[in-house]
């Protein structure tokens, strides 16, 4: 498995991690889980909000599947959680709040120490240097080892990472999400920051196993999102085709070129597409063996520039 950096701290996990949010609490994803292990991923991404249960308030349910599905391969793993999302309150970055977050996932994690913790949206009402400076306070504690940021505009990255350095910053990327590139990148680039792209291949829409809006389950989230209503899933899909195409042609799935393509990126990225599926987990890690050229990436550019995608992000709930 191919390792990647994140930021100058040290950070190095594998050039794909996995992400959690989905995974239901049963044995399937256990096994999916330590498979990935297996299979040399090495980056496990999770929150505290993630689970069956935070609707009814209840937080660390995912967490407590990732801990259990890991216990006693410590060594091997490097766990992200993040904080800061509240059931219904709006996001927070308190000091008080951290303190009392992180204490609860490693609890649900059954660990003496988070490699990466991230603040899961900014907090408008604090300081981000309160919040990081808290952060801070908790990698000296030997808590925390790292320090994330999630969907954090340039300016609040910058504040930051001014106060102590942050290793990652995690946001939504793909071949028809590349909003990042705007702003975002060339920040990091510049403070040597990495990149951790959630949705990577667009909620499922870039593997091409969706082909029309009765495909996604009556209970399926995306049916909310705009980009898979009406006139934009049309559009949407006719983009998927000309991947699919292409990647016939490169002899990989579209899934493994759109990775592919993410990964040519740059060096501190590391996609981490979410899966149940362990067979999913494989075709992913498949994505490293996709060596893409000039010409390959000119024809991506044309087939998926950016703003390609129909829609915005998200919608209403």
């Amino acid at each position: 498995m191919q390792q990647r950096k994140l930021g100058s701290e040290g950070l190095e996990v594998s050039a794909l991690g996995l992400g959690t949010m989905m995974m239901p609490d049963n044995e399937e994803s256990v096994r999916t889980l330590q498979g990935a292990l297996d299979a040399g991923v090495t980056m496990f991404d999770t929150a505290d909000i993630y689970g069956e249960e935070y609707l009814l308030g209840r937080f660390g349910g995912n967490e407590k599947l990732v801990g259990r599905a890991l216990k006693g391969r410590r060594d091997q793993a490097v766990i992200a959680s993040k904080f800061g999302i509240t059931h219904g309150q709006g996001p927070t970055g308190t000091p008080a709040y951290i303190k009392k977050s992180v204490d609860a996932s490693l609890y649900s994690l059954g660990l003496d120490y988070i490699d990466l913790y991230y603040q899961h949206r900014p907090d408008p009402n604090t300081p981000i240097e309160d919040t990081v400076g808290t952060l801070s306070d908790l990698v000296k504690q030997g808590k925390i080892r790292y320090i994330g940021l999630s969907e954090a505009p340039a300016d609040i990255i910058r504040r930051a990472h001014a106060v102590h350095p942050v290793s990652a910053v995690e946001t939504e990327y793909s071949l028809w999400s590349r909003e990042v590139e705007d702003e975002i990148l060339p920040v990091l680039q510049e403070l040597r920051i990495g990149l951790v792209p959630y949705s990577p291949l667009g909620r499922g829409f870039l593997t091409g196993q969706i082909r029309k809006f009765e495909d996604l389950p009556e209970d399926d989230y995306r049916r909310y999102y705009p980009r898979f209503q009406g006139e934009n899933f049309t559009k949407n899909i006719e983009v998927v085709s000309l991947i699919e195409q292409m990647a016939v042609r490169k002899g990989c799935t579209p899934a493994q070129l759109s990775l592919a393509w993410l990964l040519a990126q740059g060096e501190q990225i590391v996609p981490i597409p979410g899966t149940k599926r362990l067979e999913r987990v494989q075709e992913n890690i498949g994505a490293l063996q996709v060596m893409l050229t000039a010409e390959d990436l000119a024809e991506i550019e044309q087939i998926s520039p950016k703003g390609v995608a129909a829609g915005s992000r998200f919608g209403a709930f």
